[in-house]
């Protein structure tokens, strides 16, 4: 899997802070999945199929019963190589209503953390944060949170 970090440095003097922001491209499972579905319309078998990504991607490649299953799913006429959306417990914490209580906190009390607020929201820090950094497009300089300009 390839894995790319980026650095960045944020502050000046005694109180510089590092930030390290670690991206991780998950892009093979999708780009192997695309191989299956073309060796499937040029007629390979699973087998055959599955040796040629073991062959293209060594420790990489899928197992050989995700290749069977994909193969499969496009032998029952499946045209998309995304995953298929899944059920389960929408999130609570990450919703209209909690990115607009947690933006009104934090303009009435600027100098409350993150964790300050996340427990008078009932929410969990990661959520807060997330909520202040993803959907309030804010970003965490030192302690606090600042709006992000742009500087182009």
């Amino acid at each position: 899997m390839a894995a790319f970090a980026q650095l960045a440095v944020v502050g000046r003097g005694n109180n510089t802070c590092v930030y390290v922001i670690a991206i991780f491209m998950m892009y093979e499972s999708t780009e192997q999945r695309i191989c299956i579905k073309f060796c499937f319309n040029i007629g390979k078998t699973a087998m055959e199929t599955y040796q040629l990504l073991q062959q293209a991607y060594g420790e990489d490649a899928m197992g050989r019963t995700q290749v069977f299953d994909w193969f499969r799913r496009f032998e029952e006429s499946r045209t998309s190589v995304e995953n298929d959306p899944r059920s389960g417990r929408p999130s609570t914490s990450r919703n209209e209503e909690m990115t607009t209580k947690v933006r009104t906190i934090f303009r009435n009390k600027r100098r409350l953390t993150a964790r300050e607020i996340a427990d008078d929201c009932g929410i969990s820090v990661g959520s807060c944060d997330a909520i202040f950094t993803d959907d309030l497009q804010m970003k965490r300089v030192c302690a606090n949170f600042c709006a992000a300009f742009a500087n182009r």
